[in-house]
């Protein structure tokens, strides 16, 4: 296993409350190097049209259940009145607090792009069914191959360290760069989201920016 995991599995034991929804606060705009961390990459994968004026980035993990609530609950309220009528793009970047989180993220990145959310939200919508498996690879699998992609190709993508490292080093640089500590984080427009994640609470915040652009 690549050093980098080692010094991640470091981090999980250093950190107490990960999966915990941050205290309702009001938006605060970050420092200038955090906003280069936040400047959108050809490896963002974005829901919605490229050119929307708001930007949502996501850090999330897909064994967290607040996570799965916000996917499942939450963004599909969001989707129909924000996203979809192209006022504003989502972007989840991976943030994963166990094994498994991250090879789920493996696999969702080894996916074609325009399949990324739809992997996403499979493991999301099935998250407590894999999660808990007795071999949640085996459980992973069995999901991915109804999306397409085969057994070779999966096996294959849990062989990429590059893409191991590299989805570990984005969760590091989010640690220390941005200071997020527990999952889902938000950021709209380049300011902390520390808001309950509910359509209410981001309603509230979109529709001010939108009254602005």
């Amino acid at each position: 296993m690549p050093k980098i995991w080692f010094v991640l599995f470091g981090l999980f034991s250093a950190i107490l409350v990960l999966s915990e929804p941050a205290a309702p606060a009001t938006p605060h705009q970050l420092l200038a190097d955090a906003q280069t961390v936040l400047g959108l990459s050809k490896d963002d994968r974005i829901l919605g049209n490229p050119d929307a004026p708001i930007t949502i980035i996501e850090y999330a993990s897909l064994t967290c259940p607040h996570c799965a609530h916000f996917a499942n609950e939450v963004l599909p309220e969001l989707k129909k009145k924000w996203i979809d009528t192209g006022k504003v793009k989502l972007v989840l970047r991976d943030y994963p607090l166990d094994e498994p989180a991250l090879r789920a993220a493996m696999i969702a990145r080894c996916a074609p792009p325009d399949r990324f959310y739809a992997y996403v939200d499979t493991f999301f919508g099935a998250q407590e069914k894999w999660v808990t498996a007795r071999d949640y690879r085996d459980a992973l699998a069995r999901l991915v191959k109804l999306g397409g992609m085969s057994q070779e190709e999966f096996d294959n993508c849990l062989k990429n360290t590059a893409l191991e490292n590299k989805i570990v080093e984005g969760r590091l640089i989010a640690s220390k760069e941005l200071d997020v500590n527990s999952t889902p984080t938000f950021f709209i427009n380049g300011s902390k989201f520390t808001g309950a994640p509910t359509v209410e609470e981001f309603d509230k915040v979109l529709s001010g920016l939108s009254a602005k652009s």
